[in-house]
């Protein structure tokens, strides 16, 4: 039985906001809590989760900050500073550089006891000249890490990390809930779609903005020739933000030729009707329990997201059974290699901002191409090779444990 230690996670975010850094840091202290540790989350305050609150067997402590160290850092640092050298923790697990509770705790890592871990989630302004000066001394400060975990064998973060001579990398990639995608268990929730039986079901995941991809993905949508009645839903929560800042927003979004989802699935819509086309959009943000019955339920997933660094929406997808078509961001071809179950469509790179534009000519063909040769995949295969992959969050959480107290994993 081993020893239980006082563990300290950090994130920019964490549940009931919602988005991948959030589930897999949920994932990582909820698995560790039941493994008996004491386990606090740092992170940003929420307006739907108390200052100091334990949430399923997590203490969660809020601080009022924001921002990072190239755009500016706004709020209490000190008294984050202050709670990390204090609080005498164990070990200390923080993930993503570009965020606060990264850069607001570099300068004062050696003066804590813990060993350290850190996560660096892709670096994506890496190549952004706003971030030259910033990332001259990441190398100095990944020296003050004992291991450095990453999603990714090929990805940029842990290329820059061999290019500057560090060891104690470790790649573990994300995975799934074999509880909510290996299990009977599951809500239905087609029928609350009102789809036909003999409809093909497409479906995409992501915070409604513009770099997730679903303006280009509705428009390879409309541009794919489909011999059957199909429809796109699009599984999606608007992000939390101030009118004025929505506005401004939603200006600039329109300045750039992307008008509000809501009104572009409406014209979508609208003249599919008048060509007599069986195409249809619905746009849904689903409890959780039924968007995974949805991935089940769904005949293809379609990814057009412009910036990612190994999205969870793929392994999900994959889960289910449901073949998915990616753009080719973050590690989506890695991700297709391991869950033998996915296509990814390259797109045009810009290097400054790390961003991949989608080429939605091409994901048209190939929603064309995979729209007439569909395989769903049965659970039991998928649960064995995730299992097999080691891509269940029970597998993960167990090695970021052995890494977290200074062992290797396999």
């Amino acid at each position: 039985m081993h020893q239980p230690q006082n563990i300290l996670l950090c994130c920019e975010q964490y549940p009931p906001s919602i988005g991948g850094v959030q589930e897999v840091m949920r994932q990582i202290a909820e698995r560790l809590a039941a493994m008996g540790h004491q386990v606090t989350v740092a992170t940003s305050q929420h307006p739907d989760r108390a200052f100091d609150v334990i949430r399923n067997g997590v203490r969660v402590v809020s601080f009022d900050i924001s921002g990072n160290a190239v755009k500016g850092m706004t709020g209490d640092i000190g008294k984050y500073q202050k709670f990390l050298r204090e609080s005498d923790f164990d070990a200390i697990l923080i993930k993503a550089a570009q965020q606060w509770s990264f850069d607001a705790c570099v300068n004062v890592l050696n003066d804590l006891r813990a060993r350290k871990t850190f996560i660096p989630c892709g670096f994506s302004a890496l190549h952004d000249p706003k971030y030259t000066e910033y990332y001259a001394e990441m190398p100095n400060w990944l020296k003050k890490f004992d291991a450095l975990i990453f999603y990714s064998n090929t990805y940029h973060d842990i290329q820059f990390a061999r290019q500057h001579g560090l060891d104690q990398l470790h790649v573990v990639p994300n995975g799934v809930d074999e509880r909510e995608f290996f299990s009977d268990n599951v809500p239905a929730a087609g029928a609350g779609l009102g789809l036909p039986n003999d409809t093909m079901l497409l479906l995409t995941v992501g915070t409604l903005i513009i770099p997730k991809g679903h303006w280009e993905v509705i428009k390879a949508y409309r541009r794919a020739i489909i011999d059957r009645p199909s429809c796109l839903v699009i599984n999606g929560n608007r992000p939390r933000e101030f009118l004025l800042r929505k506005i401004v927003r939603s200006i600039r979004d329109a300045a750039r030729g992307y008008l509000p989802l809501s009104i572009t699935i409406k014209f979508f819509n609208m003249m599919a009707t008048i060509g007599a086309q069986q195409k249809s959009i619905k746009l849904v943000d689903l409890e959780r329990g039924q968007l995974v019955s949805l991935y089940r339920e769904a005949d293809l997933f379609v990814f057009g997201s412009h910036v990612e660094y190994s999205p969870l929406v793929l392994f999900e997808s994959a889960a289910a059974g449901t073949p998915f078509i990616s753009n080719d961001v973050g590690n989506a071809k890695e991700i297709a290699d391991w869950t033998g179950l996915g296509t990814v469509v390259c797109g045009e790179t810009r290097v400054e901002m790390d961003v991949v534009a989608v080429d939605d000519t091409l994901l048209a063909r190939q929603l064309e191409n995979a729209c007439n040769s569909l395989t769903k995949i049965p659970m039991d295969e998928m649960f064995q090779r995730f299992t097999d992959s080691g891509l269940t969050w029970a597998q993960i959480a167990t090695k970021y444990w052995v890494i977290m107290k200074g062992s290797s994993v396999a």
